[in-house]
């Protein structure tokens, strides 16, 4: 009779303890990443398709069936139409790839004012579906209190939440979407990927509307070849195949991005989801390789920085063809009397940064306006550096009726930095600490809202002002301070990055300038 289990410290073994006070230790056979695996991934990493110039061809049919394919080389563009004299009408395209190549599959045709609702598939040679990756669920949940819309990304409101976290992948109902900041409390639900605007769908699924009580899974990728191991939950296959473009940058038309997983023919598949056809049904499918690349925008402010405070400017990016890597900004030339926070970085998989630039008590009309913002990111292995623009309207504004301080949050002396020597705050992995605000009232007498979710500007991903409730950080009329928190998440990396908190009043005005360090507990025990 059994009376107790462990496993091993390193989880290859199981011990037993029986009522009779026998022992015996059992070997466990565990799933391993074998030589051929691993092998079998690295024959999968991402080629360059040749560069040529597309082919533009006219849809022949008929193309229904996969004997009938229409033969196309690549790079190519095809018009067509989807109206069959018998059936319902499918085209179908017969192409060669190269294991490991990348193509981007495209369809305009709802931009193009046509009623055609695309659907994009590609299959194999014999028009069998080809799986992309094999989800399995490693938590079970479903959607309460409400369903969600095809397009929000805040509010995602899941039983156990508090057993998730961030950056997990969430599959509904055949959408997967990525946890990017947790509830606010009971009455808030999760903020998945990019955290604001359109949800993301990510392998290139749709996002779809999903009623109360639709079931959800934490689910996990399994590598190529992976044996599952039974744990009571389902395992999901994903398809190469796309309705509405995933970021829904695109209407309803669609796209996809296809990694061909051997040398080949296959077979791109355009119908329209909805099963109509018509005379007018008209469509353009390009088919190109993938481009990975990057736009950066600036955001800045439209009358000046007051004296003695700082205001914000933002950088946003638009993702090309799934680049996903981090993009460092570095500002030069700030004018005298002026203090940028640079560099700035918009980490990985990340949409937004934000800086802050504070004007000294005395700081008088700069002379020029040459203050330039250089990007620099690693694209396909090679570094690209791009002159993206200048930030404009440095000019000093009269003393704010209202300025904003972080400090220290100690028992000894209180602590406030410089403009040029910010105030700086180490915080470990999984550790919440505290700091204070401060306000002087020169004239404005009203409530401060200080930020949402987002009241921490430019913190990395994973560290986040805690403890704010559904009102946000905000100091109330005929107060002048408040205590707030700060957490980061177990798995933040180290990192050092430069944040501020932005008052709403006049426009916006910052605080100091402040600097976060992320160190692990033991860095934090070697420097005791």
């Amino acid at each position: 009779m059994v009376s107790a289990l462990v496993f091993s410290t390193d989880g290859q073994a199981l011990h037993i303890g029986r009522m009779d006070g026998s022992t015996e230790k059992i070997g466990l056979r565990l799933a391993k990443r074998t030589n051929s695996l691993a092998k079998a991934d690295a024959k999968a990493k991402a080629v360059e398709p040749s560069e040529a110039k597309p082919i533009e061809l006219a849809e022949k049919e008929p193309n229904n069936l996969p004997a009938e394919a229409m033969a196309i080389s690549l790079p190519a563009v095809v018009t067509g139409m989807i109206h069959g004299k018998q059936g319902i009408d499918s085209d179908l395209f017969r192409f060669q790839a190269k294991a490991g190549e990348e193509w981007v599959l495209e369809t305009n045709a709802a931009r193009s004012k046509s009623p055609i609702d695309t659907k994009l598939e590609v299959l194999d040679a014999d028009g069998n579906p080809i799986e992309r990756v094999r989800l399995k669920a490693v938590r079970e949940s479903w959607l309460t209190f409400r369903g969600k819309d095809s397009n929000t990304s805040n509010d995602f409101r899941l039983f156990k939440w508090d057993e998730m976290t961030l950056n997990q992948l969430l599959y509904v109902n055949g959408e997967v979407v990525k946890l990017w900041l947790y509830p606010r409390g009971p009455d808030s639900g999760y903020i998945v990927y990019p955290g604001s605007g359109n949800r993301h769908g990510y392998f290139d699924t749709t996002p779809l509307a999903h009623p109360l009580g639709q079931p959800a899974y934490i689910v996990e990728p399994l590598a190529k070849g992976e044996p599952e191991i039974a744990n009571g939950l389902p395992t999901f296959p994903v398809y190469y195949q796309n309705d509405d473009e995933s970021q829904r940058r695109l209407g309803r038309d669609s796209k996809l991005t296809f990694t061909a997983p051997a040398d080949g023919e296959y077979l791109a598949r355009v119908s329209d989801v909805r099963g109509f056809q018509g005379g007018d049904f008209k469509y353009t499918l390009a088919i190109r390789p993938r481009q990975p690349d990057f736009k950066v925008s600036i955001g800045g402010f439209s009358d000046g920085v007051p004296k003695g405070s700082g205001r914000e400017f933002s950088f946003s990016v638009e993702r090309k063809d799934n680049f996903n890597g981090p993009i460092r900004l570095d500002i030069s030339n700030a004018p005298a009397g002026f203090h940028i926070s640079t560099p700035i970085i918009i980490e990985a998989e990340q949409q937004r940064a934000f800086g802050s630039i504070h004007a000294d008590a005395d700081a008088a009309m700069p002379e020029n306006d040459f203050v330039t913002v250089t990007a620099t990111a690693t694209v396909r292995g090679k570094k690209v550096i791009r002159e993206i623009g200048k930030l404009s309207n440095i000019k000093p504004l009269g003393k704010p009726k209202l300025l904003v301080q972080v400090t220290s949050n100690t028992s000894g002396a209180v602590e406030t930095g410089t403009f040029t020597e910010p105030l700086e705050f180490t915080i470990a992995p999984g550790e919440t600490i505290s700091a204070r605000v401060k306000v002087e009232r020169n004239g404005f007498n009203g409530r401060i809202q200080l930020g949402s979710h987002d009241a921490g500007r430019n913190l990395p991903h994973g560290v986040y002002v805690d403890n704010i409730g559904l009102n946000g950080l905000l100091i109330v009329e005929g107060q002048t301070e408040r205590e707030f928190f700060i957490t980061a998440d177990h798995w933040v990396p180290e990192t050092t990055a430069r944040f501020h908190i932005k008052a709403s009043p006049e426009k916006g005005n910052d605080t100091n300038p402040l600097i976060r360090h992320i160190k692990n507990q033991n860095h934090l025990l070697a420097k005791l």
